[in-house]
């Protein structure tokens, strides 16, 4: 049954604290500097920013532990970053360099890193749903205590593989966390205007799976969330769904002018619930740090940034022989071969 309650703000430390405020900073830098990359046509294809969502997965990072695994759409830096890949694979990758994550062959829809538990942002909306329930089958079967971070959007909560996932998660018990991240638009339709029931989490009520909702702009609140919603699954309850409310402040894509919402309401988004700048605040009112000191973070991160930066143009571009390269896989994770 679902419960819209949504759990209560954890008590952290100013080091918690300022460790959110760096990693949501850190995002935020990166994305802006993607943007850059892509006006001066280093990055090619497409390319997704998370700016404005960084609340959503330091959040749910931090309710995670060491094995826990995440799986999401294209909008994905985000997660790659917050799950503690480095910025000079992720950002070379989207420059289709060889130091890059899948050596400058994915971009930004097929990178993966095995050492951090990361199983791709999916370019077919949806598709990383049933994958992300895969993933905690293998967990459960495994009986190693495991929970995967599913994420998809608001666009992609209307599909139908989401909800045949939905009932197979459910009927099986899988330790998996449904994460709708709604930033209200999809690809650049309001959900008022796509969506007749726009409460997505009250829809897992139709498989009894719990869930709730909760405000993706505030990264405290995502934590306690996302602390309720691992807890249910580590005690073999099955499937969560959070739907956190979040927003995107720029176009679903690079290429996107974003001329479905006014520029008011996102300046107004932007002056008032600002995840990074609600920390902040929290920060200086709280006296856990000065200005000098946040200062200083923003010069550490814009370093790391702009070091990312010049490795993924100073790395070397894929050579040929690099196409044959990575397309079976040479081991079975979960046990030896079996001979025929």
């Amino acid at each position: 049954m679902a419960t819209r309650k949504a759990a209560a703000k954890p008590n952290v430390s100013a080091d918690e604290l300022k460790t959110y405020y760096r990693e949501m900073l850190l995002i935020r830098r990166f994305e802006e500097k993607a943007g850059q990359l892509y006006g001066m046509g280093l990055i090619g294809g497409f390319c997704h920013l998370y700016i404005g969502q960084e609340a959503v997965v330091v959040g749910l990072e931090a309710a995670a532990d060491e094995g826990d695994k995440r799986v999401t759409s294209y909008r994905d830096h985000g997660h790659m970053l917050a799950c503690g890949m480095d910025p000079k694979g992720v950002m070379a990758e989207l420059t289709g360099r060889e130091g890059g994550y899948s050596k400058g062959k994915g971009g930004s829809m097929h990178m993966f890193s095995r050492e951090k538990h990361f199983y791709g942002g999916h370019g077919i909306v949806a598709a990383q749903v049933p994958i992300g329930a895969g993933l905690a089958f293998a967990d459960k079967y495994l009986g190693n205590d495991r929970v995967t971070f599913t994420y998809f959007g608001d666009g992609a909560a209307n599909q139908g593989q989401v909800y045949e996932t939905y009932n197979m998660a459910e009927l099986w018990d899988l330790p998996v966390v449904f994460v709708i991240e709604n930033n209200q638009y999809a690809m650049g339709t309001s959900t008022k205007r796509s969506t007749k029931s726009p409460s997505y989490w009250e829809r897992g009520a139709a498989y009894g799976i719990e869930g709730e909702e909760v405000d993706g702009m505030d990264v405290l609140a995502v934590k306690a969330a996302g602390e309720k919603a691992v807890a249910h699954c580590r005690a073999g309850k099955g499937p969560y769904i959070l739907e956190v409310k979040t927003y995107r402040y720029r176009g679903h894509s690079m290429s996107d002018p974003a001329k479905y919402r006014t520029r008011e309401e996102v300046q107004k988004m932007r002056d008032e619930r600002d995840p990074i700048e609600s920390v902040r605040q929290l920060l200086l009112t709280g006296n856990h740090a000065s200005e000098e000191d946040l200062k200083a973070i923003d010069k550490e991160i814009k370093d790391v940034i702009n070091e990312a930066a010049e490795f993924s143009k100073e790395s070397p571009e894929p050579g040929l022989d690099e196409l044959w390269t990575d397309i079976y896989a040479k081991d079975i994770p979960q046990g030896e071969a079996v001979e025929a």
